[in-house]
This record gives C-alpha cells, sequence and structure tokens, in this order.
C-alpha cells in the first residue's frame, strides 16, 4: 500500500487497518520463531507498514490538537 493511499484513508478504517496489520506482525514473528518463513522479508514490509499507519495516524492527531487550540484562542 503506497503512503498515498494511506493518507486518502478515512480515520476509522486507519484505526481498524492499524490494528489489523500490529496483530499480522506479531503472528508473523511467532511464527518466525517457531519456524523460520519462506519469505521473511513479509516481516519488513508489514513492520514498514504498521509504521506508515501509526505515522498518518499521529499526524491527523496533532493537526487535530493543533486546530483544537486555534479554535479555542
Amino acid at each position: 500500500m503506497k503512503f498515498e493511499d494511506i493518507n486518502a484513508l478515512p480515520t476509522k478504517e486507519l484505526l481498524e487497518r492499524y490494528r489489523e496489520e500490529k496483530l499480522a506482525l506479531a503472528k508473523l514473528k511467532i511464527n518466525h520463531a517457531v519456524t523460520p518463513l519462506d519469505q521473511p522479508h513479509k516481516i519488513k514490509q508489514s513492520r514498514r507498514l504498521v509504521a506508515q499507519l501509526l505515522t498518518v495516524l499521529n499526524n491527523r492527531r496533532k493537526d487535530y490538537e493543533l486546530n483544537a487550540l486555534k479554535n479555542k484562542a
């Protein structure tokens, strides 16, 4: 998933997607610890996607907080 696609998602979907990817990453790590994966690069891809989702969520949270402060003042 490209960063532009992630940015276009609504916040609710972003949260849902983040939770799903976080669980998928945890499962991948556990499976890899038990038996080595055929495609270990999937862990790296999943970790990056989780980070991108979290980055967009944090940016939106910060924007929301800044707008709330501006409207309050």
